[in-house]
């Protein structure tokens, strides 16, 4: 007759031992890795660009961000040099994402260190802030328009990953384009849940794109007699309102944004799509971002 083989005490305590870890890395871990990577993997919210065959594709979250890093870079009359090199920095640090946590004391879209000298905790959390500073740092660094991205990342950055920067150049470089239009208004769509009507969302949309363009443009608010309203943004600079308008895109899904046109170009949220349609009269250039009936 076999002898019942009788269970190790060391291999149940070794179970025992590797659940317990488990279940502390997600306790400890879980919500950096949640707030990280949580919207990619759990948002249906996404924005494309594609241009001349090439596509890529951010969460709404990563598209708000982009959109500000591009027209922080404009305000300044950077070229799209710098909004490549600082989105491709973005990428890689943070995922294009406003992180309250990182490596030793790293915060923010870039990572950056209030011990290193790039502000404190709350303004670099603030990624208007974060994102005029590694502007800062990148026109100090000599020669930075003729630096490939990686080199002039790892200038500002001082990455222990120097050449990690270069993974994210194609991607961010298709950012770049479009939302510094340097490609015409088209090449960004995205596709958004449907959003109820605010009454305040007008004004804050308004007090954004003005925030994040500066004196590029000029911005009014129109209110409409069957009480929508838009927000008209114009300027007299082509490139820049082929900017504003794939921005009014990028950002939408923290509006209540319905559709956005310029001249005879339309993107309208319900059906996600791209039209053209025939103008009645000559069309003065302006960004018309529209908002639903309340």
């Amino acid at each position: 007759m076999a002898r019942r083989r009788r269970r190790r005490p060391l291999a149940g305590c070794a179970a025992l031992l590797l659940f317990a870890a488990a279940a502390t890395f997600a306790v400890i871990e879980g919500p950096k890795l949640y707030h990280r990577y949580g919207d990619g993997v759990f948002s249906s919210s996404r924005c494309t660009v594609t241009i001349d065959g090439a596509s890529s594709t951010l969460t709404a979250e990563q598209a708000d961000n982009a959109a500000l890093i591009a027209a922080t870079a404009l305000q300044r009359s950077l070229p799209a040099h710098a909004v490549t090199v600082a989105l491709a920095a973005a990428i890689q640090e943070s995922d294009l994402r406003n992180l309250d946590y990182g490596d030793r004391d790293s915060v923010g879209l870039f990572q950056q260190r209030p011990s290193q000298g790039w502000g404190t905790v709350e303004q670099i959390r603030d990624p208007r802030f974060a994102t005029n500073a590694f502007y800062d740092h990148l026109e100090k660094v000599t020669g930075w328009q003729q630096l490939p991205v990686t080199e002039a990342a790892q200038a500002v950055q001082r990455s222990g990953y120097p050449l990690a920067y270069a993974d994210h150049e194609a991607d961010a470089r298709l950012w770049a384009r479009a939302l510094t239009g340097e490609v015409p208004f088209g090449a960004v769509t995205c596709t958004l849940p449907s959003a109820k009507a605010d009454p305040s969302a007008v004004q804050s949309f308004a007090e954004r794109i003005s925030g994040d363009f500066g004196s590029r443009v000029a911005v009014t608010i129109e209110p409409g007699s069957d009480g929508a309203a838009a927000v008209r943004v114009s300027s007299g600079e082509q490139p820049v309102l082929e900017a504003a308008a794939t921005w009014s895109i990028a950002v939408a899904s923290g509006w209540p944004v319905a559709d956005v046109t310029l001249c005879d170009r339309r993107w309208t949220r319900a059906n996600k799509t791209w039209s053209l349609f025939a103008l009645a009269a000559p069309c003065t250039p302006a960004v018309v971002v529209n908002f639903p009936t309340g």
